[in-house]
């Protein structure tokens, strides 16, 4: 049985993070934490400090800005992540990528499973991999088992943007970054995406490219 003692470093190193004041500091890709499946939440976190770092992933995230983030990704071994998209597009990518408003969610413990075999693939980034961007192939309906943070039960279905977004955030718990399932050949800078790839859909850059679409 893990001792308190045992508990005491993620904690404090929560309580050293909340003490810097405003948005936390994101780690990028090449730091370990990011590459670690990260700790089941069971109680590290009393529930004043888990409510103080959901509210600073919250902070962090929409500072960034972000649709979402993993507690890893702000150096943090814990599955716990949060998301939220106010999803301000036109109407035309809200249609082709089923980008539609999420509000405000926390997942701790969440894991995913596909529902039927469908797959879309879009233009994806990371506020861990700043400056790129590149096509990702998943499932378009998840169900996401979970919690919340106040320990509540989660099973939902996911579909369209939502569902990608859940398997990203989910994916960063398992120590995988979207560019593991990313096909090499799109991987595009940011600049080159608002210039070129803009489109709702990236048909025309996988032509421009060379790579598959499912």
């Amino acid at each position: 049985m893990e001792t308190s003692s045992e508990r005491a470093p993620l904690a404090e190193r929560v309580e050293e993070l909340l003490a810097l004041d405003g948005p936390l500091p994101i780690v990028a890709a090449g730091d370990p934490v990011l590459r670690r499946a990260a700790e089941p939440f069971d109680g590290q976190l009393e529930p004043g400090l888990l409510a103080r770092f959901v509210a600073a992933l919250r902070l962090t995230m929409r500072a960034a800005p972000g649709v979402g983030l993993a507690a890893p990704q702000v150096g943090v071994g814990l599955r716990i992540a949060v998301i939220e998209d106010p999803a301000p597009v036109p109407e035309e990518v809200r249609r082709v990528r089923g980008r539609v408003p999420q509000p405000f969610r926390v997942l701790v413990n969440p894991s995913y499973t596909p529902v039927g075999s469908g797959r879309a693939a879009f233009f994806e980034g990371c506020l861990s991999v700043p400056g790129y961007q590149a096509v990702v192939a998943r499932p378009t309906e998840v169900r996401l088992a979970g919690q919340d943070e106040h320990g509540r039960a989660l099973d939902e279905v996911f579909s369209g943007w939502p569902a990608r977004i859940v398997q990203h955030e989910t994916d960063h718990l398992d120590g995988i970054l979207y560019l593991d399932r990313a096909e090499p050949r799109s991987l595009a800078s940011q600049q080159a995406v608002a210039d070129r790839w803009a489109q709702p859909s990236p048909e025309r850059a996988a032509r421009a490219l060379g790579f598959d679409l499912p």
